[in-house]
């Protein structure tokens, strides 16, 4: 009876792998989802789009980077412990942003950018905070007439930040990955300003 012993350890230690190796934070599809949601709130739709090359991120040696990492073999050492591939993609998940709820958020967002908010970066009397909102950071460069309309605008728009952190992290099943996704996408929204756009950083402004 004595060699079976060790049975029921090695299972525990294989469903302690597999319950640890699902509830990990993907950080890099967070990064990737919230570069697709930023780009889409602050892109400039008179802009010409870029071209396709090496120094695009969406092709030349990235793209062919992507597809060789596609075909290529790599060692999964869960399967050491008898943990299939499908159970291994699903300690890496997608966070997924195409909700309706998101998508509204997001398409309020995007209109008010292109309709105020983008002025008020141009100019620099806005900046992107540290911690995933937006500020007046000069009110002196907004016309007289303007200020009350954007200011409405800078509330309305940190309200649906706010809301779209909290309401990524319920759509993923991880309410708790809120405060993870937030400072993610605050991250984002600074790496993806235009330049001359003002951001927070270390509590002081600076311009890109």
């Amino acid at each position: 009876m004595r060699k079976w012993m060790g049975v029921p350890v090695a299972s525990a230690m294989l469903l302690s792998a597999c319950v640890t190796i699902n509830v990990y934070f993907p950080a890099a599809e967070a990064r990737d989802a919230a570069r697709e949601f930023v780009e889409k709130v602050i892109s400039d739709p008179t802009a010409k789009p870029a071209e396709d090359g090496p120094a695009s991120g969406g092709g030349g040696m990235a793209a062919l980077s992507r597809r060789l990492d596609l075909g290529t073999t790599r060692f999964d050492p869960w399967m050491l412990l008898g943990i299939g591939s499908a159970q291994a993609q699903s300690a890496a998940p997608d966070i997924t942003i195409k909700t309706p709820a998101i998508q509204a958020i997001q398409s309020r967002m995007e209109a008010r950018f292109n309709s105020t908010l983008r002025s008020g970066f141009d100019s620099g009397a806005l900046g992107f905070t540290s911690d995933g909102l937006i500020a007046v950071r000069d009110p002196s460069k907004i016309a007289l007439k303007d200020r009350v309309g954007m200011n409405a605008a800078v509330a309305d728009d940190n309200r649906d930040r706010k809301a779209v952190y909290r309401e990524v992290a319920v759509a993923n099943g991880h309410p708790e990955w809120e405060d993870q996704l937030r400072g993610i996408f605050a991250k984002q929204w600074i790496s993806s300003a235009r330049a001359g756009w003002w951001y927070q950083q270390g509590g002081v402004w600076k311009q890109k």
